[in-house]
Order: C-alpha cells, then structure tokens, then sequence
C-alpha cells in the first residue's frame, strides 16, 4: 500500500463502515435432542448423550445422542438389509433418480443447511452458503449421473458394488464431506454407516430429515453419532467391506492397522502441509488474493490448505507487505453475519493445539505478525497470522497448524523452490503462481502432491479426483476414480461377508 493509498483510507468516512448484516437463524427448525438415524428413523443412542455448541459463542444448540458398539451394530446390520434386499437389486438409473432427489432437496434447504453450518462450525456464513452447500448438490448430481454408467467407467467389465461402507468424516467440512463420502458410494450400490465429527453434527441431523423427504429405502444410508470410540467400533466391524477416512495423520494411520488383512477396501484422505509457490513473474494481484484464499479460507480448517508460501526472493517483501495490507481489511467475527470473512476456530482444543505451536513458531526465532483484529469476548478466535524468516526445519514449516497461520519461506531457482516444496512427509496439494505456462507445467511435473493448482487455489469440481501421497494418505475422492473405490474391479473382490464376518 502506498502512502496516497493509506491516506486515501484514513478519510474514508465512518458511516462507509460495514453496519452488521446477520443471517438470520429463524429459517432453521432445529430440535432440542437429536437420536441417531438407524433404519429410515431417528432413534436414541445407549451411550451418555452430549451436546453441541456454537464456537462463536459456546452455548449449547442442541442435544445429540451418542452411539455405542450396540449401536454400531445394529446401524450396520440396517445397512447390510437394505444392500441385501433393496438397494443392491435397483438399477443405476433407479439409484440415480434418489440421488437428484437429494440433490434437488439440499438446494431447497440450501439457506438452512448454510446457517446451521456456520452456527456449528464457526465458518463464516458466505463460505457456507457460497461454496459448501453449492458443492454439496454438485456432488450429488454429478454422481446421479454415473449411476447407471458404471460399464463405462473403464473400470473392467460389468463392475460390482462392495456391500456397506463405514465412513469417518471431520469437522471443518461436515456437509460436504458427507456429500464426497455418501454419494459415490450410493450410485455404486453401496449402502453407508457415517459417523460424523462430535463437534460438527447438526447438518447432518438435517441431512437425515433429507433423507426421509426423498423417500430414501430405510437403511441405505445410516447416521451414528459419537466420538473416537464410535469411529472405533464402525470402521473395525466384522461386516463392513469398505473404510473411508478424511482427518489426521495419526488416526488414518491406526485405521490402516486395524484394518490390514481383513479384506477391507480402504481409502484414506488425511493431514497436509502445502506449499504455495509464487514466482516473481507472478500475476501479482491474482497471487495476493490466492494466498489469502488458500491459508484463511475456513480460518485455515483445510486439509489441503497452502500454510507454507515459498515466495522467490527478488519479491519477497513486496508480498509480504501486500499480504499484511490485505489481511488488515480482513473483518473476523459473528459466522452469521455476511460481512464475515473470518470466522471462529472449531472448538477450543483445537484453538489451544493453533496458539502452542505459533508460540513455538516465535521461540524458533520466526517472525511473526498479526491481523489487528478486535477479539470477540466469548468463543474461540484467532486473528489471522503470517511467520516470516522460517526455516525449513521450523515445527510450523513441517506440522500441520490446521488454523489461519501462513509461515513464509524464500527461494531462488524453480530447482530450490521443488526442493523445498517437497521436504515434507505430506503431500496432498501445492500452488503455483507465474505467467509462464511452461514453467507451471515442469515444476507441477515434480511436485509430489495429489492436487495442484496453477493461478488459483482451493478451486474443487465433482468432476476432478483429490487425493494425496505419503501420509497424506491413499485413494481418490470424486471423479471416475471416486467410483473405484467403491466398486469390484477385475483385478479385485471384495470379501464374501455374512452377519458376523464369517466367509
């Protein structure tokens, strides 16, 4: 920012400031007890019952039942009926006509699913209603379309469905990772038991009430509630042919013990630490936007989230400057309300683990620099932060913060800027910024990430697989290759499972 551009803002009158605009939470019809949704009905859970809050606030919304191993086991032997009898036997054209119907019906809802979202999630509301909820009816009628054209998916002859997925899903993206989880595994034939996060399960709840307004078969899709140990007991089942994780490291990593051996198809879509790279050749305004794009969106609750910015050195301080102009018009508040862009961290543990390793960060002998954001007084905030002068071995250059923390690191050949790129154990996605094609074509050809954007960042489609490598886990969500995984290939069989396990 220029000193005329700072003076210009400096008598930019007050009435111009942005007055409070919040969604109102009227259009929401939520119950005081959620059960968990076994067979087509709500039904309570014989575990203790717990309650989730607004992180924005922390009061309660609602009362949420809480699955045990019984309940376990009876939502999978609810999904293995429905397989058996019912869904298993309908043709892809007749399972792809409830897809639509679901999808139709999440558009309907889109304003109540958006403001329950943000309510439970912390993210701001735009975020929700703009990009989540459209993506979640994307996914839908995207897959709806594939129902009744597995033979054409190159996926060998006459392709077969696996029998009941178990699905684990987290809490930064809960409709919309239901929706990447749920709907492949629907048009391939499969009927599901998910398990959403404990802090984020109210769209769920709704997602449910969907369910039974598009007539559904009972038992296709089952919804159970709880924490660690209710994931625990689902993806370890004896009757479950299918696993598939989105969350951490060290959890997809016991799911890949646990489930070694037992015959289970298994896909994983775990932690990331991505690099964003921005040459000096970069289209300078796009690539500002960009990275605040890919670190602050969904207050950096993203897996795939560019939190390492490797900026070449000639222009390294005219990007950190416009970064630090750019994030202090950033407003950070009420999810609800519209002018919202940050919103508030998940849950206070998550806070806690985001404040640790940023006072490690600065103890490092990083720099680190913070948004001037006013801090609400109750729920749980974090001003948007960037950490220059970080090293590559910095713990905040190597761990995933999963919050709104950008560490910034320097190179000066596209040679070192792969080299550093790469010095990770993760790799799900990357960035690249420069106006040459050629140069974005041969360093993306040596990046070992699942995803890459060029010129943008955080950009998804139905149509495109996501995944990563190394510990960023195994397997392909959306697209063609979003199917395999949940369907028999030539080259594969499931296991022939009865009630119990036994082949």
């Amino acid at each position: 920012m220029t000193e005329n551009d700072k003076a210009l803002s400096a008598k930019v009158p007050s009435f111009l400031d942005y007055a409070p605009a919040p969604e109102s939470t009227s259009v929401l019809h939520l119950k005081k007890h959620y059960g968990l949704f076994i067979d087509g009905e709500f039904v309570d859970g014989r575990g203790d019952a717990f309650s989730t809050i607004s992180p924005a606030t922390e009061k309660e919304i609602a009362s949420i039942s809480n699955a045990n191993s019984a309940d376990v086991d009876v939502a999978v032997a609810a999904a293995r009926k429905a397989y058996d009898r019912t869904w298993s036997k309908l043709s892809g054209a007749d399972r792809g006509k409830y897809l639509f119907r679901i999808a139709r019906l999440v558009q309907e809802r889109a304003r109540e699913l958006a403001v329950a979202e943000s309510l439970d999630n912390g993210k701001p509301i735009k975020e929700s209603r703009d990009v989540d909820v459209p993506l979640v009816a994307a996914w839908f009628f995207y897959y709806a379309g594939w129902a009744d054209k597995l033979d054409y998916a190159g996926l060998g002859p006459n392709p077969q469905s696996l029998g009941v997925a178990a699905q684990v899903i987290p809490w930064n993206f809960p409709l919309l990772m239901l929706a990447w989880k749920i709907a492949p595994a629907l048009a391939a034939g499969n009927t599901v038991v998910i398990k959403p996060a404990e802090t984020t399960p109210l769209s769920a709840m709704i997602f449910a009430e969907i369910l039974q307004q598009a007539d559904l078969p009972k038992g296709v899709v089952n919804i159970v509630t709880g924490a660690g140990d209710t994931g625990h007991a689902l993806v370890n089942h004896p009757d479950v042919n299918k696993v598939a994780f989105t969350g951490s490291t060290g959890v997809g990593r016991a799911i890949a013990k646990s489930v070694a051996g037992t015959g289970k198809k298994v896909t994983l879509e775990l932690g990331g630490k991505a690099a964003n790279i921005v040459f000096d050749d970069a289209p300078m305004d796009q690539a500002i936007e960009g990275i605040v794009n890919g670190i602050f969106f969904n207050q950096g609750h993203v897996c795939c989230a560019g939190s390492r910015l490797l900026v070449q050195e000639n222009v390294h301080d005219e990007v950190v400057d416009r970064l630090k102009a750019r994030l202090s018009t950033l407003r950070m508040g009420d999810p609800l309300d519209k002018n919202t862009d940050i919103g508030a961290i998940n849950s206070k543990a998550q806070l806690d683990r985001i404040r640790e390793l940023s006072d490690i960060g600065e103890a490092e002998g990083s720099e680190r620099w913070t948004a001037d954001c006013p801090i609400p007084e109750n729920g749980f905030w974090f001003a948007p932060t960037i950490f220059t002068n970080v090293s590559t071995s910095s713990r905040i250059a190597r761990e995933e913060v999963f919050g709104p923390v950008l560490s910034v690191l320097t190179f000066r050949t596209p040679a070192e800027a792969i080299a550093k790129a790469n010095n990770t154990p993760y790799g799900l996605s990357a960035g690249i910024w420069s106006e040459k094609g050629s140069r974005v074509l041969a360093v993306a050809d040596k990046l070992r990430a699942g995803v890459i954007w060029a010129n943008t960042f955080n950009r998804f489609d139905p149509a495109s697989p996501f995944g990563g490598y190394k510990e960023s886990g195994y397997g392909r969500e959306g697209g063609r290759h979003g199917l395999a995984s949940y369907l028999e290939s030539a080259g594969w069989a499931a296991p022939a499972v009865t009630k119990g396990g036994k082949k």
